[in-house]
Order: structure tokens, then sequence, then C-alpha cells
């Protein structure tokens, strides 16, 4: 392969790259800015349950609309946890757990404070 070649497949590939990365963060809305809170994160974590899988993409989308306050959660991760997320029928992730209801699929940070009761 020539050089010259070689050279526009990488920059080819780079841009892509790219451009990709700037699809997926339009898609999910997700800026810096958008993440809630130390003291949202806390009492959402205080009264509520998020059963994650490890490798589920959009469990993964769920903690990262957290950011670096994902760790006041209170997370089961379900594939260490199985008799737990059996014993409570937990069938998709993420799901959370709020006042005994079940809520399947991503929740936005502003459901999230309304289903927790934050005020």
């Amino acid at each position: 392969m020539r050089k010259e070649s070689l050279i526009t497949l990488s920059v080819i590939f780079l841009v892509l790259i790219i451009a990709g990365g700037i699809i997926f963060s339009k898609s999910t809305g997700l800026t810096v800015s958008d993440t809630p809170s130390e003291e949202v994160a806390r009492y959402i974590g205080e009264h509520s349950v998020l059963y994650v899988q490890t490798g589920c993409i959009h469990c993964k989308e769920q903690e990262d609309l957290f950011g670096d306050n994902v760790k006041y959660l209170n997370i089961v991760d379900c594939l260490e946890d199985v008799q737990v997320c059996i014993n409570l029928s937990i069938e998709a992730t993420p799901t959370w757990i709020i006042n005994n209801q079940k809520y399947v699929g991503v929740q936005s940070i502003e459901e999230l404070k309304e289903l927790t009761g934050y005020q």
C-alpha cells in the first residue's frame, strides 16, 4: 500500500471516530453541567436502588448521567447478586426500585428527583 493511501485512510478513520463521538454525545444529551449535584445524587441513592448488569450499555448510560456522583447511588449488579435479582423478579436492566415500584429503563435525573420526592 502506498504511503499516501495509508495516510488518507488514517485521516478518514480519525474523522469517523471523532464524528461518532460527537453524534453519541448529542444523542445521549450528556454534558458535564447536566450531572446532578452531590446532594441530589445522595438523596436519590438513599431513596432508591438501581439494578444493573455488567456489560449493559443502557446501565452504563444511566450511571454516566450521574458523572462522579454515581458513587452515591445504591447499585446492585445482577451478575454479582443473581439471587437478589431473581427474588425481586428483575427482568431487565437498568431497573430502579423506588417506593416499592419498578421503573425499567434509563430514567432522567428530573424523573428520578420526582419519583424519589426530592424537593
